[in-house]
Parts: structure tokens; sequence; C-alpha cells
């Protein structure tokens, strides 16, 4: 039997969802509803095509295909697809700007082996 602290789940947000809070995962999740507060994912957090953010975004490793407004702390990387459209600013060991992504913001990026961020202190 697996280890329970070894398990990741995976988290879904259906597109139609609205959330108000703060959401915390030791996995990963997607979100293709609209959130309004903050999301902590200690692995991958998705913003599909359809999802909406306002508020601090935290994760491991953050793709953007929607629209977020607030800032995104990665602490690997970081994906805005072609149709992102984010206002705010972010952090992130590496960045990757789609062509056709919007994006209104300042950009912090450090090497995640040599003094990047921790997760635990957002």
């Amino acid at each position: 039997m697996a280890d329970k602290n070894s398990i990741k789940e995976l988290n879904l947000i259906g597109a139609g969802t609205s959330i108000e809070g703060k959401i915390r995962t030791q996995g990963s999740i997607r979100i293709d509803g609209k959130m309004v507060g903050e999301v902590h994912a200690a692995e991958n957090l998705a913003l599909g095509l359809t999802g909406e953010i306002e508020g601090t975004v935290n994760g491991r490793n953050v793709t953007v295909a929607g629209k977020v407004r607030g800032n995104i702390n990665a602490i690997d990387k970081l994906v805005f697809e072609g149709k992102a459209v984010v206002r705010g600013d972010v952090r992130a060991a590496r960045l990757v700007i789609d062509e056709g992504a919007v994006f209104d913001g300042k950009i912090s990026m450090s090497d995640s082996k040599t003094g990047g961020h921790d997760l635990q202190k957002y």
C-alpha cells in the first residue's frame, strides 16, 4: 500500500464553477472556472483557457492559458500560453511567454537551485 504522504493528488475546478477564498494542495490543480483569492499548489498549477484567477498564484510549475489578475510565484517554470492574459508581477526560475500572450507587470527571476524561492514561505 502506498504511503499517504507520497500521494500527489490532482484537483480540478471545472468551467462554470466560481470559488472565493484560499486553496492549498500538496498535489496539482487545474482551474477552468473562476477563482477569487489565493491558490497554493506544491506541484503543478494549470489555468485552462476558460479559467480566471483574481489573486495570488503559487506553484512549482505554473501554466497559464486563461486570465490572471494578481501576482504569480513559480518555484521552477512559468508558462504563458498564446491566449493568456496576465496583469500582475511574476517570479520564476524559468519563464516562457508564447506569441500572442498579453503580460502587464514586472518579472523577477532567480535560479531555483542557487537561491530561488521556497513555496513554504508564500
